[in-house]
């Protein structure tokens, strides 16, 4: 009897030890469930968005993945020689491949400035404002919400500031081959000057760009256009309800 009451109280024992554990485990599952709905709310949308991210860093990824592959393999079909000079600056002499017969030629070059040639040598000014663009371009990222044509074009700049500061940072220039409207002068379309040094006799686009460019030339235009339109739109959503208000 008295073994009875013994086991039977060892019973009781383990029988609040076990409620006390599974008060401990519920309140441990209701905290971890606290954290993650905390964490969720934290973080913005759009990285929530498996569309957005898609956008975002799917168009950048194919997009680098394009600027790097045309860029390689202009520099290993094209390239008779390259010569650095004693100042610096990188010579290139190069084959021409007529993609489209005098609209868009394939001719490598470098360049150790920034778009259109601006700012030559200054390489690592241009990588810390590549670094910065980077922030800025995932800080909108994180504020787009579910404006998707928004955020694949953020995917086009983003994939356009990575393309050229990797060269920057492993060459020291940016590779460029693209060549449009080779060998087209002002003056094919209004007429041959009297004077040969008249402007007419530049070349209407003298400059060779890469991928990388046209995302940022074509990215930063579709972006005003959207800002412009969906600017607009918010505008004309607005002005029914200030005449509604008026006739209040």
């Amino acid at each position: 009897m008295a073994q009875f009451h013994q086991l039977d109280f060892l019973f009781l024992i383990f029988d609040s030890n076990a409620g006390v554990i599974v008060m401990q485990d519920s309140r441990l599952s209701e905290q971890s469930k606290i954290k993650n709905q905390k964490s969720k709310i934290l973080l913005p949308l759009p990285f929530r968005s498996s569309t957005a991210l898609v956008l975002f860093f799917g168009v950048c990824a194919l997009g680098l993945a394009v600027d790097l592959f045309s860029k390689v393999y202009a520099f290993e079909h094209l390239v008779i020689e390259q010569t650095t000079l004693p100042n610096g600056q990188i010579l290139v002499d190069s084959r021409d491949l007529k993609f489209i017969p005098g609209l868009l030629h394939f001719h490598a070059t470098t360049n150790q400035g920034a778009v259109f040639g601006i700012g030559q040598g200054k390489r690592w000014l241009f990588v810390v404002v590549s670094i910065g663009a980077i922030a800025f371009l995932t800080y909108l990222f994180a504020l787009s919400g579910r404006q998707w044509f928004y955020q694949l074009l953020l995917g086009m700049l983003l994939a356009g500031v990575l393309g050229n500061m990797y060269d920057r940072i492993v060459y020291g220039y940016v590779r460029d081959m693209l060549y449009a409207l080779p060998g087209w002068h002002w003056s094919d379309l209004l007429g041959k000057p009297v004077n040969p040094t008249s402007w007419r006799n530049n070349e209407i686009f003298p400059w060779i760009f890469n991928i990388a460019d046209s995302l940022l030339c074509v990215g930063v235009f579709l972006m005003l256009c959207y800002s412009f339109f969906t600017r607009n739109d918010a505008e004309d959503g607005q002005q029914p309800q200030l005449n509604a208000d008026e006739r209040g």
